[in-house]
């Protein structure tokens, strides 16, 4: 190859390269954006995450969560319990001979 179809070649192929180039850099700042937007953690070239110095109200924001989110799990625990229950009484058997019962006896006037 001479360095005319070289010079040529190259002539040709830099336009592909340069857009594909272009293109690799925008799908990064796009992603880069989109990840801060999100909530995302950026990462290293390594891929491991890059925590920002937060201060201390991430941490107090935190904790409030974790304190409401035990608080919820408790009271929902409990409501399972209160169903349950619930559930136990009504399909018990006597709860049914009761109705049963009163179903018979007609209105009460």
């Amino acid at each position: 190859m001479d360095d005319a179809s070289k010079v040529q070649m190259f002539q040709v192929m830099w336009p592909a390269i340069t857009i594909v180039g272009v293109a690799g850099m925008i799908g990064w700042v796009v992603t880069t954006w989109m990840r801060i937007k999100n909530g995302y953690p950026l990462e290293t070239s390594w891929g491991k995450p890059l925590h920002p110095i937060g201060g201390g109200e991430t941490a107090e924001r935190v904790r409030l969560l974790t304190q409401e989110n035990a608080q919820l799990r408790a009271e929902l625990g409990s409501i399972k319990d209160r169903l349950a229950t619930v559930e136990r009484i009504v399909t018990d058997e006597s709860h049914k001979l009761v109705r049963e019962i009163e179903s018979l006896r007609g209105p009460v006037n």
